[in-house]
């Protein structure tokens, strides 16, 4: 027989157990947690430096590679918005665009009939001397060999504050297979930013034959000496000797004028 004293000895050990066993399943249900909850913070951890790495958290990184795309002819202006001007041209005119440099004079014939916008644009830019005293920041001579003028703060940014409409583009023949035709040696066409009607007042001269996607307005011709003085700053490169940058000549337009034929 089970004398009262051991019965409550019993009782106790059973007891004892029993609480044992109820703490080694709390501590472990607490590893269990931690061990999700470190998972957890690790995941955390991981994905923000994955981020800081890459970059998404960098403000002053610029997300466009501009030079990644040769044909790029001009990056976006900054918004400064202006009213574009009203016609106040002969839209059946022939036009010249004269720009007097500092590497010499080059000339261009302009067709109003093809071109009406643009013309009517840039003799209203030139009227008011917009083009006068501005460098021609941009000279290629890789894959497509053009002069990029018109800028007046010369960083490529700059634009009179609106956009004109592309025009012409298919008068430079069907697109190869690779989309693009060529715009041949004493073209002027319009610079923009990759975008259809994003054309402001940059433009470029070409002085050997670029092949090009049609999505650049072609406006003018060059007459042969200005094509010569165009060559003449091609041949002497680059600021920095590559393929894409600055004229190593200073380039300035002194002056920019457009008269009626």
């Amino acid at each position: 027989m089970v004398t009262s004293d051991q019965r409550r000895r019993q009782l106790a050990r059973e007891k004892y157990e029993r609480q044992q066993k109820r703490r080694a399943e709390a501590r472990k249900k607490g590893r269990q947690r931690l061990a999700v909850i470190g998972a957890v913070v690790a995941v955390v951890i991981a994905t923000l430096v994955g981020l800081i790495v890459g970059g998404v958290f960098d403000s002053d990184k610029d997300t466009k590679d501009t030079a990644a795309d040769p044909s790029a002819s001009a990056t976006p202006p900054e918004p400064k918005q202006s009213p574009s001007p009203e016609m106040a041209i002969d839209q059946k005119g022939k036009y010249t665009f004269a720009l007097k440099t500092s590497a010499g004079d080059i000339t261009f014939a302009m067709d109003a009939a093809k071109t009406p916008q643009t013309v009517n644009s840039f003799k209203a830019l030139a009227d008011k001397g917009y083009f006068d005293n501005t460098k021609c920041h941009r000279l290629t001579a890789g894959g497509i060999f053009v002069l990029q003028c018109g800028d007046p703060e010369g960083t490529g940014r700059g634009g009179p504050g609106y956009n004109i409409p592309d025009e012409n583009l298919d008068s430079l023949g069907k697109a190869n297979e690779q989309g693009q035709v060529i715009y041949p040696a004493g073209t002027v066409a319009m610079a923009n930013t990759g975008q259809p009607g994003s054309g402001g007042s940059q433009f470029f001269l070409v002085y050997k034959d670029s092949p090009l996607t049609p999505t650049y307005t072609p406006f003018g011709r060059i007459d042969a000496a200005g094509l010569k003085v165009l060559e003449e700053i091609a041949k002497a490169g680059t600021v920095d000797g590559g393929q894409d940058g600055a004229p190593k000549n200073d380039v300035k337009i002194e002056k920019g004028t457009v008269t009626q034929n």
